[in-house]
């Protein structure tokens, strides 16, 4: 069945969100395993996105100026991703990180659920390949059922999920922030994280720069900041405005296999048949949706 260029692109720029996110642990590991705090990761991830977002920006001399209406619906939606990330760092205190990866996933039903709630209903097979693409995920991260899960853990795991459905149907249902341009859109959506994460340090009264010296670990600051930050916040855009909200949540299943891959690659985890079988499941969901698309 033909798609169309415009869900080509939608298509592409999904998987490109999920690949380039999942490239997290790539760049964050080293400067954690320095002595790196996380929020000191984070505020200079979202920092250096901001200042290389807006030299480009201003090179481009594109216009910043949004209006009243835009600027609050911008500052929500940063608050939205920044919460997410807080709310996955945090869940890692009390729960393994492969049960949070999954809860996290939980996502796409999460913004199917919020479409339905707005009168937009998914395809039964945009249905069908998020529970094989859910049930992919919890082969990869191989959570066990007889694993007991501290609630508050589960909790901020599900309210990281829901900050980021949130998000991407904001961006996706919302007419003043469909004449923001995408780069503009990311810019102004890191400038609140990166405001949000400075306060936390501050409250913290913790020391910013300590774990974070040296070539590497600005290398690896500069890795976040364009990768899992810019270009995933700014595909993720236009996947959701091309493809819908639904649609594009799918593709997110590229950030667990991304990241088990650079974990087996890069960081020596093991490679395991679970894991096998659970990237099959994922991609084999992907591409169901993507071949069974009317559009």
């Amino acid at each position: 069945m033909s798609i169309n260029s415009n869900s080509v692109v939608g298509y592409t720029a999904g998987v490109v969100t999920g690949v380039a996110y999942g490239l997290n642990p790539l760049f964050a590991m080293p400067l954690m395993s320095n002595g790196a705090s996380v929020d000191s990761i984070l505020f200079f991830r979202y920092f250096i996105a901001v200042a290389l977002l807006g030299l480009y920006l201003a090179w481009r001399r594109a216009s910043f100026r949004v209006t009243l209406q835009q600027g609050a619906l911008l500052a929500v939606l940063g608050l939205l991703f920044a919460a997410s990330s807080i709310l996955l760092f945090e869940s890692y205190r009390y729960i393994p990180s492969g049960l949070a990866t999954t809860l996290i996933f939980l996502f796409p039903v999460m913004v199917a659920l919020i479409m339905v709630l707005l009168g937009v209903y998914p395809t039964w097979q945009v249905w069908l390949s998020i529970a094989i693409s859910f049930v992919g995920v919890i082969a990869m991260t191989g959570v066990g059922t007889g694993t007991a899960a501290h609630p508050v853990g589960v909790l901020l795991s599900i309210g990281s999920a829901l900050s980021y459905a949130i998000f991407i149907v904001i961006v996706n249902r919302s007419r003043s922030i469909a004449r923001v341009s995408n780069t503009v859109l990311t810019f102004y959506a890191l400038a609140v994280g990166s405001i949000v994460f400075g306060l936390r340090i501050i409250a913290s009264d913790s020391a910013p720069m300590v774990g974070i010296s040296g070539t590497v670990a600005w290398v690896n600051l500069i890795g976040l900041a364009l990768l899992p930050t810019i270009i995933s916040t700014a595909t993720l855009s236009v996947a959701t405005r091309r493809i819908g909200a639904a649609k594009a949540s799918v593709l997110g299943v590229f950030e667990p296999i991304t990241a088990i891959i650079v974990g087996v690659a890069v960081l020596g985890e093991p490679l395991t048949l679970n894991i096998i079988l659970g990237i099959s499941l994922a991609i084999a969901a992907v591409l169901f949706m993507v071949i069974s698309s009317r559009h």
